[in-house]
C-alpha cells in the first residue's frame, strides 16, 4: 500500500473517534508494557486479520518521516557551536584540497559533493562513536565511502596527523608524501583499513567482518565486547548487487555489532537514484524484510514545529507522495520554488507556512545535516540489541556549495566552486579568511590552544585515540617446520589420490598443531563434500551462530553434518562473494582484530577469480594473508562439467595482483612444500603476500619428493627427470595435471623416436616471470655491472634442445616466459571455451595431451634442421592427429 493511500485513509476517516480509540490503546500498551508488547499485539492482530480473511497490511515501510519522535531522541551531550566550527573547518579544507589539486594543467580530480552531503554524518561519528585502538578493547571498524576521502584527510590535517604539503599532494603519490585518491591500505598502510571506492564492496565486507568477529568471539579467540562495524554508503551504491546481496546473513545472525549508514542524497553520479520513486522507502522495505532494524533520519529539527501542527496528516501525506526527483528540485531551485511546488499543492499547507520567508523555507533542513537528529539515530543504533541497524539519512548532495553545485545533476563531477559561491561558503560556515585570501583557496587550521582544537582532541582522547588508523604489526605465529609434514613428502605407493586430497592432509596436520591449529579456518561455499573435506565436519564442526537445533539425518554416520556455535569450518552457502568476504575478514584479522588467522578458502577455480576478481583485488589492497585454493582447476581435469566449470585462465588473473603468489602443483609433496613455505613467509617472517594454489580432483600416484627440491619448488621450477646425453634432445616443461602428459610424452619420444628429454616441473610460471622481470629491470638500470641471469634462463641455458611448455591453461600463461627462454620455444595450452567430455577427449580437443607434446617437440627439432619434415608427418599419422582439425579456440 502506498504512503499516499495510507494517509488518505486517515484524512477521510469515516469514524475518527473509533480510530483514535484504537491508536490510543496501542499507545497505552507501548507506554505501560513497552515496545515489545506493542509489537506482539500488532503481530497478533495481523495474524487474526489473515485468519478471518481481512488480509494483513504487511507493510514493510513506515510513513516518510523520522523513525525517532522528538520526545524520544537521545540528547547530544556536546557543544553544538564548537562542533559546527570544527565541521566547517573540515568542510573548507576538504574543498580547498580538491580545488588546489585541480588548479593546474594536470587536473588531478577529486570529489567535493559527496563529503559535503555527509560531513555531519561523519562528524557525529568521530565526536561520539568511532573508537580508536588506545582503549581497553580493539578499535571499531569503519568502512568510509570512497569518494569522501578528502573529508577524512581534512580532519587528519586539523589533528596534525597530515601536513599541508601532504594535502597539496592529494592524488600525487609517485614521488612520495602524497595522499591516495581513495581509501587504499596498500598505499597508506598506517591510515586506511579498508578499500571501498569500488562501490558495493564496502557493505559486503562490513557484513562479513561482523560475521567473522562473532565467529572469532564464539571460539574465544577475541573479546568482541561492544565493538561496532560501521559501513557508510550511498543510496545510489545500493544498486550494486554486492551492496544488498548479503544483508539477509546479517539479519539471520542478529549481527547487532553492525551499523549501516546510507547517505540518501537521492542522487547517483549523473542524476536521481529514483527520480520517479522513493529510494528511502524502497531501502526500508528491503532491510526490514531482511530482519534489520531501520532508523530513518529524514527531516531536521526545523521541520518539527510544522509536523507538530500537522493534526490532519496532510503534511505527512505530502511527504509521502512527493517523489525523489522533486525533492532534489526543492534544494536546487530554492525556497520560493519549494513553497509553490511542495506546500502549494494543498492550500492548507500554504497557510501553514504563510509566515515563513522563502529563506526560512530553504532553511528547513534535512535529517542528515542536523547533528541532533544524527546523534539520536546513531545512539539508537548503538544501543539496539538483537539486530543489525541501517540508518537512512536524507541529505543534499553538494550541500553548501551554492548555486554552482548544490543538488544539481552534475554535482558529483564538481571539482571547483565559483568565486561567489566560495565567498558564500566562507560566510555560511564562518571561515576566517579574507576575500583576497580566497583567490589562493588556502587551508585553515586554528591555533593548538583554540577551543575547537582542544575540544576535538579531548573527544578523540575519550574515544581511544585518532581515527582512522591501521595496525601493521602483529604477533608472530610459530609455524610448523617441513618435517612436521614428513608423511606428505613420501610416495603414495600404489595408492592414487588427488592434489586436493594432498592439501586436505596438510590441513589435517595443521589443525592438530598445538601452536597454530586453532588459527586455521577452512572456508568453503557449499561443496566441502566435493572437495573431500567432509571429515572436518565432525572433527572441527561447522560454525553457526545458532548452534544445531536439529538432529541431522546422517547423525548415525561417522562424518555427519555437524553445526556448532564453536565450529571451526566456515561453510558460507552457494555464495562465492560471501565466502570470499569471509576469507578476507579472516585474512585481515591480524590487523583488524590483533588476531592473525590462517584462512584456506577452497572453491571451484572457475568460480574464484573470474567471479569475484574485484574482491580479490581488494584483498591485495587490504594486505590480506592466507590461502586461496582453486580446486578442480584447469580446463581438462574436471570430467563432464563443460564450459562454465572449466578454468583455463585463473593463473593469468592471479598474475595481475602484485602480492598474490600463485602455484600450479602436480604432486602432493609440492603442495606441502608450498603451503609450509607460505605459512612461514606470511605469519613468521610477516611478508605482505597471499597465496593462490590450484588443486585437482584427478586421482593418480604421487612420487617421493626429490632430495633438495624444496628451494626450487618455491622458485617455480625444478628438474624432475633428466634424460641422457644424446644427439637429439628436448626440454619439456609442465605443471598441474598436464605434467603427467609431459612425462608420458618423454617416454614416447625416447622409445619411439630416440629423442631424450629433460622434464621440468614448473610449479609457478608466474613466479618465474616475476623474478625474470626483476632481473631484466636490474640489468637495464645497471648497464655497467655484470648482468644477472633470470632463474628460468639459468636452469635452461646449458641444456640441449628446444623447449616445449605445456599447461592446462591458456597459451598466454606459459608464453609469458618466452623472452627469458634461451632456446627455441613452443607453448601448448587450452585456449577457447570448455567442453563437456572425458579428460582424455578434452586433452585431445585442446591439443595438450602427450601426442601433441610429442608433435611440438618434433616440429621444434624440424625447425632446427635436426628432424626431417617427413618424420613429423609420419608421427601425426601414427597418432591420428588430423591436420585439418579446427583450432579449439575457434569452435
Amino acid at each position: 500500500m502506498s504512503g499516499e493511500s495510507k494517509v488518505q485513509e486517515f484524512v477521510e476517516d469515516i469514524d475518527p473517534i473509533e480510530t483514535h480509540e484504537w491508536l490510543d490503546a496501542l499507545e497505552s500498551v507501548a507506554k505501560s508494557d513497552g515496545d515489545d508488547r506493542a509489537r506482539f499485539i500488532l503481530k497478533q492482530l495481523g495474524r487474526k486479520a489473515a485468519d478471518i480473511g481481512v488480509g494483513s497490511a504487511g507493510a514493510t515501510t513506515t510513513p516518510y518521516r523520522n523513525t525517532i519522535a522528538p520526545k524520544d531522541e537521545s540528547r547530544m551531550p556536546g557543544d553544538l557551536f564548537v562542533e559546527r566550527r570544527i565541521r566547517s573547518f573540515i568542510r573548507w579544507n576538504a574543498m580547498a584540497m580538491v580545488m588546489r589539486a585541480n588548479d593546474n594543467k594536470e587536473g588531478l580530480g577529486g570529489h567535493i559533493s559527496s563529503f559535503s552531503s555527509s560531513a555531519t554524518l561523519y562528524d557525529i561519528g568521530f565526536n561520539y562513536f568511532f573508537r580508536g585502538n588506545e582503549g581497553e578493547q580493539d578499535a571499531d571498524m569503519v568502512f568510509f565511502q570512497g569518494h569522501i576521502s578528502p573529508g577524512i584527510y581534512a580532519r587528519a590535517y586539523l589533528e596534525g596527523r597530515l601536513t599541508e604539503e601532504q594535502l597539496d599532494n592529494f592524488r600525487r603519490e609517485v614521488d612520495g608524501n602524497g595522499l591516495s585518491s581513495y581509501p587504499h591500505p596498500w598505499l597508506m598502510p598506517d591510515f586506511w583499513q579498508f578499500p571501498t571506492v569500488s562501490m558495493g564492496l564496502g557493505p559486503i565486507q562490513a557484513i562479513y567482518q561482523a560475521h567473522v568477529m562473532r565467529y572469532l568471539s564464539a571460539r574465544s579467540l577475541i573479546n568482541r565486547g561492544d565493538r561496532k562495524i560501521w559501513a557508510f554508503l550511498g543510496d545510489g551504491e545500493c544498486d550494486e548487487p554486492e551492496t544488498l546481496g548479503a544483508i539477509s546473513l546479517a539479519g539471520r545472525e542478529h549481527l547487532e555489532n553492525l551499523i549501516f549508514v546510507i547517505n540518501c542524497n537521492l542522487q547517483r553520479l549523473d542524476g536521481p537514484v529514483r527520480g520517479n520513486g522513493k529510494i528511502v522507502q524502497e531501502l526500508e522495505g528491503i532491510f526490514r524484510g531482511a530482519g534489520w532494524n531501520v532508523v530513518k533520519c529524514l527531516w531536521g529539527r526545523h521541520w518539527d514545529p510544522l509536523l507538530e501542527k500537522d493534526t490532519t496528516g496532510l503534511l505527512q501525506k505530502r511527504m509521502d507522495e512527493v517523489c525523489d526527483g522533486e525533492l532534489q528540485n526543492y534544494k536546487a531551485n530554492g525556497g520560493a520554488y519549494t513553497r509553490e511546488h511542495f506546500f502549494g499543492k494543498y492550500p492548507e499547507l500554504l497557510e501553514m507556512v504563510k509566515d515563513m520567508s522563502d529563506q526560512d523555507i530553504m532553511n528547513l533542513n534535512r535529517g542528515g545535516h542536523d547533528p541532533y537528529k544524527v546523534y539520536a539515530a546513531y545512539q539508537a543504533a548503538y544501543q539496539h540489541k538483537g539486530q543489525p541497524t541501517v540508518i537512512l539519512a536524507q541529505t543534499v548532495k553538494g550541500y553548501g556549495t551554492g548555486t554552482s553545485g548544490q543538488a544539481k545533476n552534475d554535482t558529483h563531477s564538481i571539482k571547483k566552486v565559483a568565486l561567489d559561491d566560495l565567498k558564500a561558503f566562507r560566510d555560511n560556515f564562518n571561515i576566517p579568511l579574507t576575500d583576497e585570501q580566497l583567490n589562493d583557496v588556502p587551508y585553515y587550521r586554528p591555533s593548538p590552544d583554540s577551543p575547537e582544537m582542544k575540544y576535538m582532541f579531548e573527544r578523540r582522547k575519550q574515544l581511544g585515540g585518532f581515527y582512522p588508523t591501521r595496525r601493521t604489526e602483529f604477533e608472530v605465529l610459530e609455524t610448523p617446520a617441513l618435517d612436521a609434514f614428513a608423511s606428505q613428502l613420501k610416495s603414495s605407493g600404489e595408492r592414487e589420490l588427488s592434489t586436493q586430497m594432498g592439501l586436505n592432509r596438510v590441513m589435517n596436520v595443521l589443525v592438530k598443531d598445538k601452536q597454530i591449529g586453532n588459527r586455521i579456518v577452512p572456508i568453503v561455499p557449499d561443496e566441502a563434500r566435493t572437495f573431500g573435506m567432509e571429515g572436518m565436519f565432525r572433527q572441527l564442526g561447522i560454525y553457526t551462530s545458532a548452534g544445531q537445533r536439529y538432529v541431522p539425518h546422517d547423525s548415525d554416520q561417522i562424518m555427519f553434518y555437524k553445526e556448532s556455535k564453536t565450529g571451526q569450518v566456515l561453510e558460507e552457502g552457494i555464495n562465492e562473494a560471501g565466502a570470499f568476504s569471509a576469507w578476507l575478514a579472516c585474512a585481515t584479522s591480524y590487523s583488524n582484530n590483533n588476531c592473525p588467522m590462517v584462512p584456506f578458502y577452497i572453491f571451484y577455480s572457475m568460480f574464484g577469480f573470474q567471479r569475484v576478481m574485484d574482491l580479490i583485488w581488494a584483498a591485495g589492497d587490504s594486505q590480506a594473508r592466507g590461502f586461496l585454493i582453486g580446486a578442480t582447476s584447469g580446463r581438462t581435469t574436471l570430467n563432464g562439467e563443460g564450459l562454465q566449470h572449466q578454468d583455463g585462465h585463473s593463473h593469468l588473473m592471479a598474475q595481475m595482483i602484485p602480492n598474490c603468489v600463485s602455484y600450479d602443483p602436480t604432486y602432493a609433496y609440492e603442495v606441502t612444500v608450498i603451503v609450509q613455505d607460505g605459512l612461514e613467509r606470511m605469519y613468521k617472517k610477516q611478508e605482505n603476500r597471499f597465496y593462490y594454489i590450484t588443486t585437482m580432483n584427478e586421482n593418480y600416484t604421487h612420487p617421493e619428493m626429490p632430495v633438495g627440491a624444496e628451494e626450487n619448488i618455491i622458485k617455480g621450477m625444478y628438474l624432475l627427470e633428466e634424460g641422457k646425453d644424446a644427439e637429439l634432445k628436448v626440454q619439456l616443461m609442465g605443471c598441474g595435471t598436464i605434467l603427467r602428459e609431459v612425462r608420458e610424452a618423454a617416454i614416447i619420444l625416447r622409445e619411439e623416436f630416440g629423442i631424450e628429454s629433460d622434464v621440468w616441473s614448473t610449479t609457478s610460471i608466474n613466479e618465474l616471470r616475476r623474478e625474470a622481470q626483476e632481473v631484466d629491470r636490474w640489468n637495464m638500470m645497471h648497464p655497467a655491472d655484470e648482468p644477472r641471469v633470470p632463474f628460468v634462463t639459468e636452469c635452461l641455458k646449458d641444456r640441449q634442445g628446444p623447449v616445449i611448455a605445456s599447461t592446462d591453461y591458456m597459451r598466454m600463461f606459459a608464453d609469458q616466459l618466452r623472452e627469458f627462454i634461451p632456446h627455441r620455444y613452443k607453448v601448448l595450452g587450452t585456449d577457447g571455451f570448455g567442453r563437456s567430455d572425458t579428460r582424455t577427449k578434452l586433452r585431445e580437443f585442446f591439443e595438450v595431451n602427450r601426442y601433441y607434446v610429442v608433435l611440438a617437440a618434433l616440429k621444434a627439432l624440424q625447425e632446427e634442421g635436426k628432424v626431417p619434415a617427413t618424420d613429423v608427418a609420419k608421427a601425426m599419422q601414427k597418432f591420428n592427429l588430423n591436420p585439418e582439425k579446427p583450432a579449439p579456440w575457434t569452435v
